[in-house]
């Protein structure tokens, strides 16, 4: 319904919903307070829930104290792409097999409290939501797969995603989209954030993870440090897609998290540089990946034929036989069959001239045409 979506604008906490009363002052300090008075329905609505986390961290903590410290995280597989080039897609599709374990909704956005908090909580978050992401028309619930991104904003801070929160930060907070240039205390403080989330998470589901992030696909050299078995698939699709989808993301994106007047006026600039600097970071450390360990998907053609490419990454990364859950993945790809993208305008001359221009290495590297 509507409502839901004007209820998520003016009054969802976003992504800051399982955040602590502590770190939340923190956090606005580290911004100056600077809350724009139209977001301000929206800081209290943090607050509020802040002051509740808080409580539930404590209570599991209490409950559950070192009980995961000595987990030992499989190696994970991670699933990468520049946002909006199918890789929630080829997450859903992967999800499908039970051998596996994922982050959902509930899981990422309320990180400290999910092991004692979700079944009682789930619901009732869950009846605010719209049934469909409110960037598109894909159905997702609070168990729906979801980004360990945002998990990290929560925990660390350490994310390019708080830059759509507090955009008049945006270029501090861009800094860790591929941690280059960060200190070695803040990567450490990275790292520690990741590997106690999926410690937590796989105490819980005690099976090995497929996890999707966009960032994650220009820091596979962090990656790989902790988890140098990891498995790599990654997913391009059309430039010329990719960025009117993300600007659409990002307008949306913007109603449902900003706490401060979204800066659009240089959203295109924006984006082409995000994708600039993630795919050097992404060409420049892929060969660090070990032989057996990395598959690629073109969109399109997961697109024409989800089965046949889930198989083919199946093959390639040696996970165990698709064919135990063959079944299960084509009832899941008929069941979303006739699903409609967005439809955007064309790109004008001159702003796709700068994208063909800025994004040539991509256009080159997985032939897609510059023209028409």
């Amino acid at each position: 319904m509507a409502w839901r979506e004007t209820f998520l604008r003016c009054f969802g906490p976003g992504m800051l919903g399982g955040i602590t009363f502590g770190d939340w002052l923190r956090l606005l300090r580290e911004n100056r307070f600077a809350i724009a008075p139209t977001s301000w329905l929206r800081a209290l609505s943090i607050t509020s829930q802040s002051t509740q986390n808080s409580l539930f961290r404590w209570l599991e903590q209490k409950r559950f104290g070192a009980s995961f410290d000595d987990v030992e995280v499989p190696p994970p597989l991670f699933v990468l792409g520049h946002w909006r080039s199918g890789t929630t897609h080829l997450h859903n599709l992967l999800a499908v097999d039970r051998r596996f374990g994922f982050p959902n909704n509930y899981q990422v956005f309320f990180p400290h409290t999910f092991l004692t908090m979700e079944s009682l909580h789930s619901p009732f978050v869950e009846w605010f939501l719209p049934r469909q992401r409110p960037m598109d028309q894909i159905q997702w619930t609070m168990q729906s797969p979801q980004e360990d991104e945002f998990a990290l904003c929560t925990t660390t801070f350490k994310s390019p995603y708080m830059g759509w929160s507090f955009p008049a930060r945006r270029e501090y907070y861009d800094r860790y989209l591929t941690l280059r240039g960060v200190s070695d205390a803040e990567v450490e403080q990275w790292k520690a954030g990741l590997i106690a989330f999926l410690k937590r998470l796989t105490w819980k589901l005690r099976r090995p993870l497929v996890l999707k992030s966009p960032p994650h696909t220009c820091r596979i050299k962090r990656l790989l440090e902790i988890f140098p078995q990891a498995r790599f698939v990654h997913i391009h699709r059309d430039p010329y897609a990719v960025f009117l989808s993300t600007r659409h993301m990002l307008t949306v994106n913007f109603r449902m998290h900003c706490l401060q007047r979204p800066r659009m006026s240089d959203l295109d600039a924006w984006i082409l540089e995000q994708y600039r600097r993630m795919y050097e970071a992404f060409f420049g450390e892929r060969d660090l990946i070990p032989a057996g360990q990395f598959h690629e998907v073109r969109f399109e053609y997961l697109e024409r034929d989800p089965v046949g490419e889930v198989q083919q990454v199946y093959d390639s990364l040696g996970l165990p036989a698709l064919a135990d859950v063959r079944a299960d993945v084509d009832t899941y790809a008929r069941s979303i069959q006739g699903f409609q993208k967005n439809n955007f305008p064309a790109l004008p001359a001159d702003l796709r001239q700068r994208i063909a221009d800025q994004w040539q290495f991509c256009f080159k590297h997985w032939s897609y045409p510059v023209e028409g």
